[in-house]
Protein backbone atom coordinates (compact mmCIF):
# COMPACT_ATOMS: atom_id res chain seq x y z
CA UNK A 1 0.00 0.00 0.00
CA UNK A 2 1.40 3.57 -1.13
CA UNK A 3 0.29 6.47 1.22
CA UNK A 4 0.35 10.23 0.98
CA UNK A 5 -0.13 12.08 4.16
CA UNK A 6 -0.42 15.90 4.04
CA UNK A 7 -0.96 18.99 5.71
CA UNK A 8 -0.01 22.88 6.63
CA UNK A 9 0.45 23.92 9.13
CA UNK A 10 3.23 23.98 12.36
CA UNK A 11 5.04 20.53 14.76
CA UNK A 12 1.95 20.23 16.16
CA UNK A 13 0.39 19.53 12.65
CA UNK A 14 2.48 17.36 11.47
CA UNK A 15 4.00 15.27 14.08
CA UNK A 16 0.91 13.37 14.47
CA UNK A 17 1.12 12.53 10.60
CA UNK A 18 4.65 11.80 10.55
CA UNK A 19 3.56 8.70 13.58
CA UNK A 20 1.19 7.23 11.42
CA UNK A 21 3.57 7.01 8.41
CA UNK A 22 6.33 5.70 10.60
CA UNK A 23 4.08 2.74 11.60
CA UNK A 24 2.79 2.38 8.34
CA UNK A 25 6.85 2.10 7.33
CA UNK A 26 7.96 -0.44 9.68
CA UNK A 27 4.76 -2.79 8.59
CA UNK A 28 6.72 -2.33 5.38
CA UNK A 29 3.90 0.21 3.54
CA UNK A 30 5.25 2.81 1.58
CA UNK A 31 4.79 6.09 2.97
CA UNK A 32 5.86 9.92 1.89
CA UNK A 33 4.73 13.25 3.76
CA UNK A 34 3.52 16.60 1.86
CA UNK A 35 4.73 19.28 4.33
CA UNK A 36 6.20 22.67 4.81
CA UNK A 37 9.80 22.57 4.01
CA UNK A 38 10.91 23.51 7.40
CA UNK A 39 10.20 19.69 8.16
CA UNK A 40 12.34 18.22 5.92
CA UNK A 41 15.44 17.15 7.54
CA UNK A 42 13.78 15.84 9.95
CA UNK A 43 11.61 13.71 8.16
CA UNK A 44 13.92 12.75 5.86
CA UNK A 45 16.34 11.79 8.92
CA UNK A 46 13.17 9.55 10.41
CA UNK A 47 14.28 7.57 6.76
CA UNK A 48 10.30 8.55 5.92
CA UNK A 49 10.12 9.91 2.02
CA UNK A 50 9.22 14.10 1.84
CA UNK A 51 7.95 16.38 -0.56
CA UNK A 52 7.50 19.95 0.60
CA UNK A 53 4.46 22.41 0.06
CA UNK A 54 3.65 26.13 0.15
CA UNK A 55 6.39 28.57 2.20
CA UNK A 56 8.39 27.72 5.43
CA UNK A 57 5.74 28.27 8.42
CA UNK A 58 8.50 29.40 10.63
CA UNK A 59 8.47 32.77 9.66
CA UNK A 60 4.61 33.26 10.54
CA UNK A 61 5.08 32.09 13.60
CA UNK A 62 7.76 34.10 14.64
CA UNK A 63 5.54 37.50 13.94
CA UNK A 64 4.01 39.33 16.94
CA UNK A 65 0.51 38.69 14.89
CA UNK A 66 -0.53 42.60 15.88
CA UNK A 67 2.86 43.84 14.52
CA UNK A 68 1.99 41.81 11.46
CA UNK A 69 -1.17 42.67 10.58
CA UNK A 70 -0.43 46.74 11.04
CA UNK A 71 3.23 46.41 8.91
CA UNK A 72 0.76 44.55 6.12
CA UNK A 73 -2.76 44.84 6.43
CA UNK A 74 -4.57 41.91 4.43
CA UNK A 75 -7.00 43.52 2.34
CA UNK A 76 -9.63 41.68 0.67
CA UNK A 77 -7.82 41.83 -2.94
CA UNK A 78 -3.96 40.28 -1.05
CA UNK A 79 -6.80 37.69 0.19
CA UNK A 80 -8.29 36.51 -2.74
CA UNK A 81 -4.75 36.51 -4.32
CA UNK A 82 -3.65 34.49 -0.85
CA UNK A 83 -6.23 31.49 -1.50
CA UNK A 84 -5.59 31.85 -5.30
CA UNK A 85 -1.97 30.74 -4.74
CA UNK A 86 -2.79 28.33 -1.58
CA UNK A 87 -5.00 26.76 -3.77
CA UNK A 88 -2.60 26.44 -6.67
CA UNK A 89 0.00 24.90 -5.16
CA UNK A 90 -1.99 22.45 -3.11
CA UNK A 91 -3.31 21.14 -6.55
CA UNK A 92 0.13 21.32 -8.63
CA UNK A 93 2.22 19.64 -5.26
CA UNK A 94 -0.13 17.12 -4.00
CA UNK A 95 -1.23 15.82 -7.70
CA UNK A 96 2.32 15.40 -8.66
CA UNK A 97 2.95 13.99 -4.93
CA UNK A 98 0.12 11.72 -5.12
CA UNK A 99 1.03 9.26 -8.41
CA UNK A 100 1.29 6.21 -7.53
CA UNK A 101 -0.84 5.82 -4.25
CA UNK A 102 -3.41 4.02 -3.07
CA UNK A 103 -4.82 6.76 -0.33
CA UNK A 104 -4.47 10.23 0.58
CA UNK A 105 -4.71 11.35 4.56
CA UNK A 106 -4.97 14.76 5.31
CA UNK A 107 -5.07 16.60 7.86
CA UNK A 108 -5.79 20.28 9.67
CA UNK A 109 -8.21 22.69 8.21
CA UNK A 110 -6.52 23.84 5.17
CA UNK A 111 -6.67 20.72 2.87
CA UNK A 112 -9.09 22.44 0.66
CA UNK A 113 -7.22 20.75 -2.45
CA UNK A 114 -6.59 16.90 -1.40
CA UNK A 115 -10.48 15.48 -1.70
CA UNK A 116 -10.27 16.93 -5.29
CA UNK A 117 -6.73 15.18 -6.18
CA UNK A 118 -8.06 12.08 -5.25
CA UNK A 119 -11.04 11.92 -6.52
CA UNK A 120 -9.72 12.72 -10.09
CA UNK A 121 -7.14 10.02 -9.28
CA UNK A 122 -10.11 7.43 -8.12
CA UNK A 123 -8.55 7.02 -4.54
CA UNK A 124 -9.49 6.92 -1.40
CA UNK A 125 -9.34 10.15 0.58
CA UNK A 126 -9.73 10.40 4.39
CA UNK A 127 -9.70 13.82 6.55
CA UNK A 128 -8.52 14.04 10.29
CA UNK A 129 -8.52 16.18 12.78
CA UNK A 130 -6.83 16.67 15.89
CA UNK A 131 -9.28 17.80 18.31
CA UNK A 132 -13.45 17.43 18.26
CA UNK A 133 -13.56 21.15 18.15
CA UNK A 134 -12.02 21.38 14.56
CA UNK A 135 -15.29 18.94 13.30
CA UNK A 136 -18.86 20.72 13.17
CA UNK A 137 -21.13 19.48 15.72
CA UNK A 138 -24.24 21.56 17.40
CA UNK A 139 -22.52 20.11 20.64
CA UNK A 140 -19.77 22.95 20.60
CA UNK A 141 -18.42 25.89 18.47
CA UNK A 142 -15.90 25.96 16.08
CA UNK A 143 -12.86 27.00 17.55
CA UNK A 144 -11.68 30.70 17.45
CA UNK A 145 -10.57 32.48 14.42
CA UNK A 146 -9.75 36.03 13.73
CA UNK A 147 -12.24 38.04 11.78
CA UNK A 148 -11.41 38.41 8.28
CA UNK A 149 -11.26 42.63 6.57
CA UNK A 150 -14.89 43.57 6.56
CA UNK A 151 -16.24 41.30 9.12
CA UNK A 152 -17.08 41.53 12.46
CA UNK A 153 -16.71 38.87 15.35
CA UNK A 154 -19.93 36.35 15.10
CA UNK A 155 -22.26 37.77 17.95
CA UNK A 156 -24.92 34.55 18.49
CA UNK A 157 -24.39 32.07 20.47
CA UNK A 158 -26.22 29.47 19.29
CA UNK A 159 -23.47 26.42 17.69
CA UNK A 160 -25.21 25.58 14.56
CA UNK A 161 -25.53 29.53 13.14
CA UNK A 162 -21.31 29.48 14.09
CA UNK A 163 -21.12 26.37 12.22
CA UNK A 164 -22.96 28.15 9.31
CA UNK A 165 -20.60 31.14 9.14
CA UNK A 166 -17.43 28.86 9.06
CA UNK A 167 -18.72 27.24 6.44
CA UNK A 168 -19.37 30.71 4.83
CA UNK A 169 -15.84 32.23 5.54
CA UNK A 170 -14.42 28.64 3.87
CA UNK A 171 -16.58 29.09 0.85
CA UNK A 172 -15.57 32.73 0.95
CA UNK A 173 -11.89 32.10 0.90
CA UNK A 174 -11.27 29.09 -1.46
CA UNK A 175 -14.76 28.04 -3.11
CA UNK A 176 -14.20 30.16 -6.56
CA UNK A 177 -10.15 28.99 -6.49
CA UNK A 178 -11.14 25.47 -6.14
CA UNK A 179 -13.82 25.29 -8.51
CA UNK A 180 -11.45 26.98 -11.60
CA UNK A 181 -9.08 23.77 -10.96
CA UNK A 182 -11.83 21.35 -10.43
CA UNK A 183 -13.13 22.33 -13.76
CA UNK A 184 -9.89 22.25 -15.23
CA UNK A 185 -9.45 18.80 -14.32
CA UNK A 186 -13.28 17.89 -15.36
CA UNK A 187 -14.38 17.46 -11.67
CA UNK A 188 -17.75 18.77 -10.42
CA UNK A 189 -18.37 21.82 -8.90
CA UNK A 190 -19.20 21.86 -5.39
CA UNK A 191 -21.27 23.80 -3.32
CA UNK A 192 -19.49 23.80 0.48
CA UNK A 193 -15.73 24.33 0.50
CA UNK A 194 -15.44 22.79 4.28
CA UNK A 195 -17.95 19.60 4.30
CA UNK A 196 -16.21 18.61 1.18
CA UNK A 197 -12.87 18.88 2.51
CA UNK A 198 -13.52 17.14 6.41
CA UNK A 199 -16.23 14.81 3.92
CA UNK A 200 -19.23 13.18 5.93
CA UNK A 201 -16.98 10.59 7.69
CA UNK A 202 -13.92 12.31 9.17
CA UNK A 203 -11.73 10.96 11.12
CA UNK A 204 -10.75 12.13 14.85
CA UNK A 205 -6.89 11.25 16.15
CA UNK A 206 -7.38 12.63 20.17
CA UNK A 207 -7.80 9.76 22.85
CA UNK A 208 -11.35 9.13 23.83
CA UNK A 209 -10.29 10.02 27.54
CA UNK A 210 -9.04 13.82 27.21
CA UNK A 211 -10.93 14.98 24.05
CA UNK A 212 -13.72 12.44 23.89
CA UNK A 213 -16.21 13.33 20.52
CA UNK A 214 -19.34 14.55 21.98
CA UNK A 215 -22.00 12.44 20.54
CA UNK A 216 -21.70 8.68 21.21
CA UNK A 217 -24.62 7.73 19.52
CA UNK A 218 -22.74 9.48 16.08
CA UNK A 219 -21.37 7.23 13.97
CA UNK A 220 -19.86 9.01 11.34
CA UNK A 221 -16.68 9.95 12.84
CA UNK A 222 -13.93 7.65 13.66
CA UNK A 223 -12.27 8.40 16.64
CA UNK A 224 -8.83 6.38 16.61
CA UNK A 225 -6.92 7.68 19.48
CA UNK A 226 -3.99 10.01 19.72
CA UNK A 227 -1.31 9.36 16.50
CA UNK A 228 2.29 9.49 19.18
CA UNK A 229 5.64 9.39 17.63
CA UNK A 230 8.18 7.23 19.62
CA UNK A 231 10.95 8.83 21.00
CA UNK A 232 13.91 7.05 22.21
CA UNK A 233 15.99 9.63 22.57
CA UNK A 234 18.13 10.52 25.68
CA UNK A 235 18.08 13.54 27.75
CA UNK A 236 21.26 15.75 27.52
CA UNK A 237 23.66 14.86 29.96
CA UNK A 238 23.28 18.60 31.31
CA UNK A 239 19.62 18.19 31.48
CA UNK A 240 19.79 14.81 33.24
CA UNK A 241 22.17 16.91 35.98
CA UNK A 242 19.60 19.37 36.21
CA UNK A 243 17.19 17.36 36.54
CA UNK A 244 18.60 15.37 39.48
CA UNK A 245 20.36 17.95 41.20
CA UNK A 246 17.26 18.91 43.30
CA UNK A 247 13.16 18.59 43.49
CA UNK A 248 11.48 18.19 40.04
CA UNK A 249 11.65 21.65 38.26
CA UNK A 250 8.66 23.10 36.43
CA UNK A 251 8.59 22.95 32.88
CA UNK A 252 7.14 25.65 30.70
CA UNK A 253 7.30 26.07 26.63
CA UNK A 254 4.98 27.14 24.31
CA UNK A 255 5.88 24.37 21.12
CA UNK A 256 6.26 26.04 17.73
CA UNK A 257 5.05 29.64 18.89
CA UNK A 258 6.25 32.57 20.55
CA UNK A 259 5.74 32.44 23.97
CA UNK A 260 3.89 35.68 25.31
CA UNK A 261 5.04 39.31 25.58
CA UNK A 262 7.16 39.33 28.92
CA UNK A 263 6.04 35.55 29.73
CA UNK A 264 10.12 34.82 30.55
CA UNK A 265 10.23 36.65 33.48
CA UNK A 266 6.07 36.13 34.74
CA UNK A 267 7.60 32.15 34.28
CA UNK A 268 10.62 32.19 36.11
CA UNK A 269 8.83 35.24 38.60
CA UNK A 270 6.03 32.42 39.01
CA UNK A 271 8.38 29.03 40.23
CA UNK A 272 10.30 31.37 42.65
CA UNK A 273 7.39 32.82 44.08
CA UNK A 274 6.51 28.94 44.22
CA UNK A 275 9.80 27.93 45.70
CA UNK A 276 10.21 25.67 42.24
CA UNK A 277 12.84 25.64 39.35
CA UNK A 278 12.56 26.09 35.91
CA UNK A 279 13.01 24.56 32.42
CA UNK A 280 12.20 26.90 29.63
CA UNK A 281 11.82 25.36 26.11
CA UNK A 282 12.78 27.56 23.52
CA UNK A 283 10.53 25.92 20.96
CA UNK A 284 11.19 26.73 17.03
CA UNK A 285 13.27 29.84 18.41
CA UNK A 286 16.91 30.59 18.84
CA UNK A 287 16.34 33.03 21.45
CA UNK A 288 15.18 32.02 24.22
CA UNK A 289 13.07 34.32 26.91
CA UNK A 290 15.86 33.69 29.94
CA UNK A 291 19.43 32.73 30.58
CA UNK A 292 20.58 29.92 32.10
CA UNK A 293 20.80 30.32 35.87
CA UNK A 294 20.98 28.48 38.81
CA UNK A 295 17.15 27.61 39.57
CA UNK A 296 16.40 28.03 35.67
CA UNK A 297 17.78 26.10 32.95
CA UNK A 298 16.82 26.95 28.78
CA UNK A 299 16.50 24.34 26.73
CA UNK A 300 15.98 23.24 22.63
CA UNK A 301 14.49 20.22 21.13
CA UNK A 302 14.23 17.78 24.09
CA UNK A 303 12.31 14.25 24.38
CA UNK A 304 9.13 15.37 25.68
CA UNK A 305 7.85 11.85 26.71
CA UNK A 306 11.14 11.46 28.64
CA UNK A 307 11.55 14.35 30.09
CA UNK A 308 7.47 14.97 31.51
CA UNK A 309 7.75 11.83 33.80
CA UNK A 310 10.07 13.90 35.66
CA UNK A 311 9.19 17.21 36.26
CA UNK A 312 6.59 18.62 38.90
CA UNK A 313 4.22 20.47 36.38
CA UNK A 314 3.76 21.09 32.54
CA UNK A 315 3.24 24.76 31.69
CA UNK A 316 2.13 24.85 27.68
CA UNK A 317 0.17 26.94 25.04
CA UNK A 318 -2.48 23.96 24.69
CA UNK A 319 -1.51 22.16 21.65
CA UNK A 320 -2.83 18.46 21.11
CA UNK A 321 0.79 16.64 20.79
CA UNK A 322 1.72 18.32 24.01
CA UNK A 323 -1.54 18.13 26.31
CA UNK A 324 -1.44 14.79 25.25
CA UNK A 325 1.88 14.15 26.13
CA UNK A 326 1.97 15.61 29.31
CA UNK A 327 -1.01 13.74 30.10
CA UNK A 328 0.47 10.23 29.15
CA UNK A 329 2.96 11.29 31.72
CA UNK A 330 0.77 11.59 34.64
CA UNK A 331 2.28 15.51 34.81
CA UNK A 332 0.13 18.12 35.76
CA UNK A 333 -0.58 21.02 33.40
CA UNK A 334 -1.44 24.90 33.15
CA UNK A 335 -2.60 25.60 29.53
CA UNK A 336 -2.06 29.09 28.40
CA UNK A 337 -4.23 29.18 25.36
CA UNK A 338 -4.13 31.90 22.62
CA UNK A 339 -5.91 30.55 19.16
CA UNK A 340 -7.53 28.11 17.44
CA UNK A 341 -8.49 24.43 19.48
CA UNK A 342 -6.14 25.83 22.41
CA UNK A 343 -8.98 26.82 24.15
CA UNK A 344 -10.64 23.54 23.84
CA UNK A 345 -7.45 21.73 25.44
CA UNK A 346 -7.00 24.20 28.15
CA UNK A 347 -11.09 23.73 29.37
CA UNK A 348 -10.45 19.64 28.84
CA UNK A 349 -7.63 20.24 31.28
CA UNK A 350 -9.72 21.66 33.51
CA UNK A 351 -13.05 19.90 33.43
CA UNK A 352 -10.57 16.73 33.59
CA UNK A 353 -9.29 17.95 36.76
CA UNK A 354 -5.44 17.53 35.30
CA UNK A 355 -4.58 20.64 36.10
CA UNK A 356 -5.83 24.92 35.32
CA UNK A 357 -6.75 26.78 31.96
CA UNK A 358 -5.26 30.01 32.56
CA UNK A 359 -6.60 32.77 30.46
CA UNK A 360 -5.87 33.91 26.83
CA UNK A 361 -2.49 36.36 26.35
CA UNK A 362 0.41 36.86 28.64
CA UNK A 363 0.39 35.72 32.54
CA UNK A 364 1.77 37.54 34.44
CA UNK A 365 4.18 36.47 37.81
CA UNK A 366 1.20 36.36 40.13
CA UNK A 367 -1.83 34.55 37.52
CA UNK A 368 0.81 32.19 36.41
CA UNK A 369 1.72 31.63 40.40
CA UNK A 370 -1.68 30.91 41.29
CA UNK A 371 -2.54 29.03 38.35
CA UNK A 372 0.65 26.80 38.93
CA UNK A 373 -0.34 26.74 42.40
CA UNK A 374 -3.93 24.86 41.67
CA UNK A 375 -2.52 22.67 39.54
CA UNK A 376 0.50 21.55 42.06
CA UNK A 377 -2.06 20.35 44.60
CA UNK A 378 -1.63 16.93 45.55
CA UNK A 379 -5.38 16.21 44.67
CA UNK A 380 -4.51 17.02 41.64
CA UNK A 381 -1.84 15.78 40.94
CA UNK A 382 -2.61 12.01 42.02
CA UNK A 383 -5.49 12.80 39.46
CA UNK A 384 -3.50 13.50 36.81
CA UNK A 385 -1.38 9.75 37.54
CA UNK A 386 -4.51 8.13 37.71
CA UNK A 387 -6.34 9.75 34.03
CA UNK A 388 -2.69 8.79 32.45
CA UNK A 389 -3.24 5.30 33.09
CA UNK A 390 -6.58 5.99 30.87
CA UNK A 391 -4.86 7.32 28.09
CA UNK A 392 -4.37 5.39 24.37
CA UNK A 393 -1.30 4.22 23.02
CA UNK A 394 -2.72 2.40 20.28
CA UNK A 395 -3.91 5.47 17.99
CA UNK A 396 -1.55 4.51 14.94
CA UNK A 397 -2.65 0.57 14.97
CA UNK A 398 -6.32 1.66 15.19
CA UNK A 399 -5.77 4.05 12.39
CA UNK A 400 -3.04 1.47 9.83
CA UNK A 401 -5.94 -1.07 10.63
CA UNK A 402 -9.10 1.07 9.13
CA UNK A 403 -6.73 2.43 6.51
CA UNK A 404 -5.92 -0.93 5.33
CA UNK A 405 -9.18 -1.84 5.09
CA UNK A 406 -10.03 0.99 3.17
CA UNK A 407 -7.33 1.31 0.69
Amino acid sequence: MRVLFSTIGSRGDVQPLVALASYLKTLGHEVTVCAPPDFREWIERLGIAMTPIGPEVRRFAASRPAATQAQNPLTAERRRHMAEATVATQFETLTSAAQGCDVIVAATALQVAARSVAEKMGIPYVFTAYAPVVLPSPHHAPPPLPPLPGQTQPTTTDNRELWTQDAARFNDLFAAAVNARRASLGLAEIGDVRSHMMTDQPWLAADPTLGPWPDPTDCHVFQTGAWILPDERPLSTDLETFLDNRDPPIFFGFGSTRAPEGAGQAMLGAARTLGRRAIVSKGWFDDSPLENERDCMSIGEANLHALFPRVAAVVHHGGAGTTTAAALAGAPQVVIPNHYDQHYWAQRVHTLGIGTAHAAGAPTRDSLANALAQSLRPQVAAHARAVARTVRRDGTKVATERLVALA
